[in-house]
């Protein structure tokens, strides 16, 4: 019997945890168009988003660390990690899964990532994690649509 109540107690935390809201603090510039459609992106993904205006984004990016050969108009933090540009939201969710990583980015501003959306038009990009020692390392890459 001791045995069924706990596992019925860890079913029940592992229930919960799963429930927990996703929760991603995302710091931008008060006239961003796109980064507000990149929010959109997150809540209709089950993202819950704490929208910050910032009057010194390069201050944000250097304080959590985003390098800037990968740096785009936003910056959102995800347990602890820093996510960079137009990241769609199932590679936030390999990031959070990556304890190697400190941070995910979509260098510039590709049209047809996530809050970029052109009509049909996508350009090619990568998403890039980087490790703890400065290495970065491709996560997911999307392909050219004309």
């Amino acid at each position: 019997m001791h045995r069924l109540l706990i596992a019925a107690a860890l079913f029940a935390s592992a229930a919960a945890h799963a429930a927990e809201p996703l929760v991603i603090d995302v710091h931008r510039d008060a006239n961003c168009g796109c980064c507000k459609d990149w929010i959109v992106h997150l809540e209709a993904n089950g993202f819950t988003v704490n929208d910050h205006i910032e009057r010194d984004m390069a201050a944000v990016k250097q304080k959590l660390g985003v390098p800037y050969r990968l740096g785009s108009c936003h910056t959102g933090v995800i347990d602890g990690k820093f996510v960079e540009g137009h990241v769609p939201a199932a590679e936030v969710l390999k990031l959070r899964a990556s304890p190697e990583l400190v941070g995910a980015a979509v260098p510039g501003m590709p049209v047809g990532s996530p809050g970029m959306e052109m009509g049909d038009r996508q350009d090619r990009y990568q998403v890039i994690g980087l490790t703890a020692k400065g290495q970065e390392r491709v996560m997911a890459e999307y392909p050219a649509a004309k």
